[in-house]
């Protein structure tokens, strides 16, 4: 599909027992922070997976709990000895249950969990068990050649303990902030690289569920991230996660799927898929939503896989193409109660997308797009459907949209090099050349990662594209 990268659960030593509600397959209750979680292989399969990544120019990404531990049984039960490295009760704060989220304090140092599974909480505001995490993150960074890591539930740790594991892992930190409050969430960057784009995420699924919500709430929220955050450009956006329910589950219009995966790949910041969304997996909360991939037998051909490969063709291509395109913070330039477009890219290499929530059902109708950034006459080229036109006055075009289906369109000059539409009757406009292929499949040359991350998924995983 042209991702760059691949995000995987947790590998530390999790809870071995089959709990009472069945749920310690996942990797997010760790007992040993030094040994693998032999459920998903060794140090050896992971040190292969990282060299097999790096072969191909992709990269590594590791999701880490660094808040808590996990126990089988009620938090007065808890037997301290278990854990690893922190195999002492002084090591934690004493229980008390996860107050309202008004409550921070209470936030950071009460526990997660319940009375099946207790989640003894880290004093990470703690100097000595502060040190110990950093030394664990940097080995586990070094030893396995990790590229980048999420972090799990940063609101429950101490705000000052954040900021010093993101020195020790020395590299990309993408924490879960799951708030959707812009001020609030956007507060995270002063800690971190940058954090999983839940403020977007709120506004982006309700818009595009159907045509009973407008896109207003989600371009209020655009605008005041843009006036918020240090960096968009350094978070991840998203619209299925492990921990909600899959866009499908929603909504089994194919074309409202089309529209939030378009948005989803080309908004600013790092793209992010969990695995399945490009087979439209529907399941709702955990733990369906992390069905398994092989029932799809990993279909190629399936609409948003399609789709999916087509939009990573196109964003690889605009950023290896032309060192500025990232540095164009990308903007709403129409919108309406049912569409929306964004350009990102300075003229000559901008992608537009031009979004809507009207459903496959709908009737066909006509809008003018202004602020596109093309020069009158160019030849423009929609890269979904691979039809052509040119842009009149102004840069204007005048796109019919049909069936609820989303449109993306960049300039056909620009398009030397790739294979995006190549062979195709571009609406009567003659082909692009005559090498009839499918868009490429395979990532292009990719930036250092020093300026950023392509990352993207696979099982039990999340999917991340360039940045």
């Amino acid at each position: 599909m042209g991702f760059s990268a691949v995000w995987i659960s947790p590998v530390t030593l999790n809870l071995q027992q089959k709990t009472k509600d069945l749920e310690s397959y996942h990797g997010y209750w760790q007992q040993d922070l030094y040994a693998v979680n032999s459920q998903f292989g060794t140090m050896k399969d992971l040190k292969d997976l990282s060299d097999a990544l790096h072969k191909r120019d992709m990269y590594l990404m590791l999701d880490v709990v660094v808040g808590n531990m996990a126990f089988a049984g009620a938090p007065e039960k808890v037997d301290y000895s278990v854990f690893a490295p922190f195999n002492q009760q002084a090591f934690f704060h004493p229980y008390c249950p996860i107050p309202d989220a008004g409550d921070v304090l209470g936030v950071q140092k009460c526990w997660l969990g319940d009375t099946e599974v207790s989640l003894p909480d880290l004093r990470t505001e703690d100097p000595t068990v502060a040190n110990m995490l950093y030394d664990w993150i940097t080995s586990l960074v070094s030893n396995y050649s990790v590229d980048g890591i999420r972090i799990d539930s940063v609101a429950n740790l101490s705000p000052d303990f954040l900021p010093g594991l993101n020195k020790a892992a020395g590299s990309y930190c993408l924490g879960e902030v799951h708030d959707g409050g812009v001020e609030s969430a956007c507060g995270f960057q002063r800690l971190l690289d940058g954090f999983l784009n839940f403020p977007i995420y709120y506004p982006l699924t309700r818009a595009f569920q159907n045509s009973s919500h407008t896109m207003s709430d989600l371009v209020d929220a655009i605008a005041a991230e843009l006036d918020a955050c240090k960096d968009v450009t350094l978070l991840g956006t998203f619209s299925e996660n492990h921990d909600l329910p899959r866009f499908a589950s929603f909504t089994s219009d194919l074309s409202l799927a089309q529209n939030i995966l378009t948005f989803n790949i080309l908004y600013e910041g790092i793209p992010v898929l969990y695995y399945g969304q490009e087979h439209n997996l529907d399941g709702s909360f955990n733990p369906v939503n992390r069905e398994a991939l092989w029932l799809k037998q990993y279909d190629t051909s399936a609409p948003l896989y399609q789709l999916t490969s087509t939009l990573n063709t196109l964003r690889t291509h605009a950023i290896t193409s032309n060192d500025t395109y990232l540095d164009y913070i990308g903007r709403v330039i129409h919108h309406d109660e049912h569409t929306l477009a964004v350009r990102k890219g300075f003229d000559d290499n901008q992608i537009i997308m031009l979004l809507n929530n009207n459903g496959a059902e709908s009737s066909a109708y006509e809008t003018n797009l202004s602020g596109t950034g093309f020069r009158e006459g160019k030849t423009v080229i929609e890269v979904i459907s691979c039809k052509t036109m040119t842009a009149g006055k102004g840069g204007d075009l005048a796109v019919k949209i049909e069936r609820g289906a989303p449109q993306v369109f960049y300039p056909v000059a620009s398009l030397d090099g790739t294979s995006i539409c190549k062979g195709e009757d571009q609406n009567g406009s003659g082909n692009r050349g005559s090498n009839s292929t499918k868009p490429s499949t395979s990532p292009e040359l990719l930036k250092p990662l020093s300026t950023g991350l392509c990352m993207s998924v696979l099982l039990w995983i999340w999917i991340f594209l360039s940045q």
